[in-house]
């Protein structure tokens, strides 16, 4: 089918939608939802099908929905209605939840119910949810949908606006003929651990305001009483709202928005005061405990964006006890472990973003790794993402952000530098999570790059601004990709589903359907490669290799050549970088949708569809 995507912006669910459906031989194009007359112009030249909307802050024109059908993915289970759906699961502490995919109509979120996918609730933020279960439910709803619309027939179904209680067991709900509860709803299958049917009942989802319209979320339905919230209370609160809008609350007097929380157990203080620092991270004490708090966002200061904790609050934290990053009792973004001849370095950084001091921190835990006695080194990356390249929030808020610019970029090049030469060890690149622009080809230096099957790729870095991007990228992907599929590759412009990613060579293998099966297959296989019995053949033709190849062309001149690219950016005469960056960091609305995914608006693409046979 010919489908086109009305998204606010092009975010992971967008982007995982877009090539999964692609990958399904369906003909997709994006458009932003700009105005009415921007979508409604959209529809007339492409003319799709259907129209599906995974990320929408508003209502689709009337002119539209009347005119095609328009699926919505509500990020609720069927009957909840409201633009904070998932943040009110989280304060609720709804133990299961799910995705629904509605037909548009007059009311918001009330529309004919075409499939709905469900998952069981974690302990981690908004944006965490979202990337993962909310996502993968996403995937499974629509593709159920659009399968039932393609073949006809199939009568949507309406579910009761009045509070129902839906019943307990497995499978899924059925409304009566009444039109409470009817023929069950559609669960998508293939979902994996933690990915299951909905079957929302009085004793699990007790709190559930089925069929109800629940207002957004507003800062006093969250706001912490530090003096009698509990920890558990402060890291429900905060992760509702994490990343956005963030949770407003008052540390030291000063009014901010808190991200990145996670549990201090080792502190405790009075309520609601600092007690010590860690890296970028302060710790403020709860009724029981105490919090980290890695990130916050001064909306009234000159860099209204989220920062480093100990950036925003700078000298008013100097007089607090200072614990050491990363270690036990210390906020913690680099971890390793060992297992049986493997050893696995760990690195969760905010939203994949790694500034300077977080590549040399890094930089510093690989080459402590490399001198353990191991036989294969696993860089794991995080949870949410393995890396996303530069932190360009770090440097918009830079005194000289080209200065800042270049030595980030030489940070994440010594990284890169220093895994392509490792010797002694085979290096894998594990990605649990997705990657960006650098952190793509950070992970390509590894002599194996593993994917967990819903991971998406963007190897790309010129939509910030035309970047040239390093990271020996010009060396790593014609060598893996083969010199025609790396320009391809960096022209297309577009995110890469786990499929298309092996397929050209940019990864080695793709497997694990969930987060938890991934991890375990990661260990499993590392372990095994770590006791191969031609391991020590592999090392040897692995340094042969790299010997030749550095003779006929060193390393040193793949970086060189790159970064003078890079400095044109950063200090050259076209200021589309930093223009590009300030727009991403302050988060400054598109004015209009890229025509790499547009496809309906490239005229090239649409001359070659007139003359085609």
């Amino acid at each position: 089918m010919r489908i086109l995507l009305l998204t606010h912006s092009f975010n992971s669910l967008c982007q995982r939608l877009f090539v999964e459906l692609e990958a399904a031989g369906h003909e997709i194009s994006v458009e932003f939802d700009i105005n009415d007359a921007v979508t409604e112009e959209a529809v007339a030249l492409f003319e799709p099908d259907c129209l599906v909307a995974p990320f929408l802050k508003r209502a689709i024109p009337e002119s539209v929905w009347r005119a095609l059908p328009c699926f919505i993915v509500h990020p609720g289970i069927p009957g909840d209605r409201g633009p904070s759906a998932l943040d009110w699961a989280i304060l609720k502490g709804h133990p299961r939840w799910g995705v629904t995919v509605l037909q548009a109509e007059q009311e918001m979120d009330a529309g004919p119910v075409w499939a709905s996918a469900g998952f069981s609730m974690r302990e981690a933020t908004k944006s965490s949810l979202y990337r993962n279960e909310v996502t993968e439910a996403a995937v499974n709803a629509v593709f159920e949908a659009l399968g039932r619309f393609e073949r006809g027939g199939y009568e949507p179904q309406r579910i009761s606006p009045h509070p129902v209680p839906l019943p307990m067991g497995e499978g899924t709900p059925e409304l009566s003929a009444a039109g409470i509860l009817a023929s069950p709803l559609p669960w998508g299958e293939g979902q994996g651990e933690g990915l299951c049917p909905l079957s929302v009942d009085r004793t699990a989802d007790r709190n559930a305001d089925s069929g109800t319209w629940q207002p957004a979320v507003k800062q006093a339905d969250r706001s912490i009483g530090w003096q009698q919230d509990t920890l558990a209370a402060v890291l429900r609160k905060i992760r509702s709202a994490d990343g956005n809008p963030g949770l407003r609350s008052s540390i030291l007097g000063r009014g901010v928005y808190l991200y990145d929380a996670h549990p201090a157990p080792h502190l405790k203080g009075t309520p609601g005061e600092a007690v010590a620092v860690s890296g970028p991270a302060v710790a403020i004490a709860t009724a029981d405990g105490a919090v980290w708090i890695g990130h916050l966002r001064d909306a009234k200061s000159p860099y209204p964006f989220k920062l480093p904790a100990t950036r925003v609050l700078g000298d008013a934290l100097a007089d607090l006890p200072a614990i050491p990053v990363d270690s036990a009792e210390g906020y913690r973004e680099i971890s390793y472990e060992e297992e049986g001849g493997a050893g696995f370095l760990h690195f969760r950084f905010h939203n994949g973003a790694m500034g300077t001091e977080a590549c040399e921190r890094l930089a510093e835990a690989y080459r402590a790794a490399l001198a353990r006695p191991t036989r294969v080194l696993v860089l794991m990356g995080g949870p949410d993402f393995w890396s996303n390249g530069m932190n360009l929030n770090l440097i918009e808020a830079a005194q000289s952000p080209a200065d800042e610019s270049w030595r980030n970029i030489g940070a994440i090049d010594d990284l890169a530098q220093a895994i392509l030469s490792t010797e002694g060890k085979l290096t894998v690149a594990a990605l649990q999570g997705n990657a960006g622009a650098g952190g793509v080809f950070l992970a390509r230096a590894a002599d194996f790059v593993w994917l967990r099957e819903g991971v998406v790729l963007s190897p790309h870095y010129k939509d910030m601004g035309n970047l040239y991007g390093s990271e020996f990228w010009t060396y790593s992907l014609p060598l893996h990709a083969g010199r025609d599929m790396a320009r391809a590759t960096m022209r297309r412009r577009l995110p890469m589903g786990s499929v298309e990613a092996v397929s050209i060579g940019l990864a080695n293998a793709r497997f694990g359907g969930t987060p938890g099966d991934f991890a375990r297959e990661v260990r499993a296989r590392a372990i095994a490669l770590a006791e191969a019995p031609d391991l020590a053949h592999r090392l040897d033709k692995k340094q042969s290799t790299r010997a030749a190849e550095e003779a006929v062309k060193p390393l040193a001149k793949y970086r060189e050549e790159e970064l003078s690219r890079m400095r044109l950016n950063f200090y050259g005469f076209d200021p589309s970088y930093h223009v590009a960056r300030y727009n991403f960091v302050r988060k400054v609305p598109k004015s209009r949708t890229p025509v790499t995914i547009a496809r309906h608006r490239d005229r090239g693409l649409k001359a070659q569809e007139r003359s085609a046979p």
